[in-house]
């Protein structure tokens, strides 16, 4: 239960509660003109401060954030399981950090609590909610779908959330699927399979944001269409198969590197030697001429010559020149000879250079062959290396492919699914009777004493195609009023329900918006009924009202004294509110 209220700052009105009910009112001073209003005293900002002490998530729209507010520290002290008072302070200036006094933070197991308190302990507030969800709520395991934050909501609806919108849901875009899922839990139902609806729906919006992709020119490449990866797998396939056969008939040759080098170092050598050749030849064809060139000169021309011109040549100059004449082809002799030797030399160089290229060519050939029929290791670790990144493009494709059927499959497989779950919840349902029927005369006790016996009124529970659903029903004539009403009986009975059962806290808060447009007559009774459970239940009942609402209840006998409770705010302009200023 909550015990008190408060924040480190004087002007704050301190709120103090107690078991059974508790109304806190607010006034209109003397002084008021007809267009002042109460909205301002606070009461809804009660609940609101109440809700961040209990953990609830800060942000920009949040009352304490507003600069008026967010350095003063608030404190709440309440009763809690198996300690009798536990402090939490929490500021703004400090959201995410929750002070606690004493730790409760030990495990929840016998006499482990009672061995560990000890002093203040600052946690976060993720901490806190986990907290609130083990000693409070009775969850302390994995609990997907169900949240402490959520039902708490339930238990103390935010104007501000619009949250008295319909009794099932807490604000206004609110799942139904995730409202019903901590409703079941609350009301003793198969909770876990509530929750499957949310992890289809979850389903389902996810294969719609693909389906989405799919259509964009850009993202659809991250999944594609069965009928074009089957394509690209069988090209891809082809490319894989290609590279294996390669690497299947790949022989390494050893010192690859050194045989390629000498077959060049040999191909050099040929073309060198045909360089060589080319002018050898050319060398050996000018020689040949030379030798046909170089003949004995002829002389006997010259005496004939003389003899014209008169001039007798006796034998010593005949002698003299027959000596030269002698030495004339003694030299051309030898020039013959010198030009024969350098030709045969010549042919010589030019046919060992024909053999040495015919046994080149020969090993040629032999390291060609060589290098033709293998290859070096690095070109093995190439293809390698190919070959697994055409796999790995092979398996991405085949993933897609999975993932393009599973999708095209996946409407088949969640209507199916959805159609086993409604089947599993509909028979958890039969099994589970005691708890429907006793949530449904819970409510319906409550409606009618508020509405008189006879008046139709009951939950509906049942398994929907897309979640659980929990319908309270008081027949009417669906004016706001009556709308309000059907959210306080439904409140009180999943309240008193999960308390009863240890699954829920011993509070329940509602807001002076819930009685707008209630007839003094039903107000009157709304008042009784939560002062009569508050008290049976061993909980505590927590109200905001305007004045004006609680005097048509007097009008009606119901007597308010005993659970009027401290602060009553005003809507005076300086002090009259719960914060003693405006902002």
């Amino acid at each position: 239960m909550l015990q008190r209220l408060s924040a480190d700052y004087p002007g704050f009105k301190t709120a103090t509660f107690t078991p059974g009910m508790n109304l806190v009112v607010a006034d209109t001073t003397a002084g008021s003109a007809d267009t002042d209003s109460r909205n301002s005293a606070g009461k809804s900002s009660l609940i609101e401060l109440i809700h961040f002490m209990l953990g609830s998530r800060v942000d920009k729209r949040s009352l304490i954030t507003k600069k008026a507010l967010r350095n003063f520290t608030f404190s709440l002290l309440m009763s809690w399981p198996r300690v009798d008072e536990l402090q939490v302070r929490r500021s703004g200036l400090r959201p995410g950090v929750v002070d606690i006094t004493p730790d409760i933070t030990a495990p929840d197991e016998p006499g482990t609590l009672e061995l560990h308190l000890g002093g203040s302990r600052e946690l976060s507030a993720e901490r806190w909610t986990r907290l609130i969800e083990r000693d409070l709520f009775g969850l302390r395991e994995e609990h997907p779908g169900v949240s402490g934050r959520t039902m708490l909501s339930f238990l103390a609806r935010r104007v501000s959330a619009h949250g008295f919108n319909e009794a099932t849901r807490t604000f206004s875009r609110q799942a139904e699927a995730d409202a019903t899922t901590n409703l079941a839990y609350m009301l003793g139902l198969d909770w876990q399979l509530a929750d499957g609806y949310r992890r289809l729906a979850a389903r389902k919006a996810t294969r719609t944001q693909l389906r989405k992709a799919i259509n964009d020119p850009v993202w659809g490449r991250i999944v594609g269409s069965p009928a074009d990866l089957r394509g690209q797998i069988t090209l891809a396939q082809a490319q894989v198969e290609r590279l294996q056969a390669q690497i299947a008939d790949f022989q390494v040759v050893p010192e690859y590197e050194r045989v390629k080098a000498e077959a060049d170092g040999l191909a050099r050598r040929i073309k060198q030697l045909a360089q060589d050749d080319v002018i050898d030849q050319s060398n050996l064809e000018e020689l040949r001429q030379a030798v046909t060139e170089a003949a004995d000169v002829e002389v006997d021309y010259l005496e004939p010559v003389y003899q014209e011109l008169g001039v007798v040549l006796n034998d010593q100059v005949r002698r003299r020149f027959e000596e030269v004449q002698t030495f004339h082809q003694s030299v051309v002799r030898n020039r013959r000879r010198f030009l024969e030797a350098e030709i045969a030399d010549l042919t010589a160089r030019l046919e060992a250079r024909r053999t040495e290229r015919a046994r080149l060519g020969e090993e040629q050939s032999r390291l060609l062959r060589v290098l033709n029929d293998g290859g070096a290791l690095e070109a093995l670790t190439a293809l390698q290396q190919a070959l697994a990144r055409e796999q790995a493009a092979l398996e991405a494709l085949r993933h897609r492919y999975e993932a393009a059927q599973a999708l095209e499959a996946s409407a088949r497989q969640i209507t199916a699914q959805r159609l086993q779950l409604q089947e599993a919840v509909t028979t958890d349902l039969d099994e589970r009777a005691e708890q429907t029927t006793e949530a449904t005369l819970l409510f319906s006790q409550y409606a009618q004493r508020l509405y008189g016996e006879g008046r139709e009124a009951y939950l509906a529970i049942e398994a929907g195609p897309s979640s659980l659903q929990i319908r309270p029903h008081i027949h009417s004539d669906d004016s706001r009023g009556i709308g309000n009403m059907v959210i306080f009986c439904f409140d009180l009975t999943i309240a008193v329900l999960a308390h009863r059962h240890g699954r829920g806290p011993d509070f329940l808060i509602h807001d002076s918006h819930l009685f707008d447009g209630v007839d003094d007559r039903q107000l009157a009774a709304a008042l009784t009924l939560a002062a009569d459970v508050a008290r049976d239940e061993g909980m505590q009942y927590i109200a905001t009202l305007n004045s004006d609402d609680l005097d048509k209840a007097i009008r009606r006998s119901f007597d308010p004294t005993p659970y009027l409770r401290e602060p009553r705010l005003t809507d005076a302009l300086d002090s009259g509110g719960l914060f003693g200023f405006r902002f």
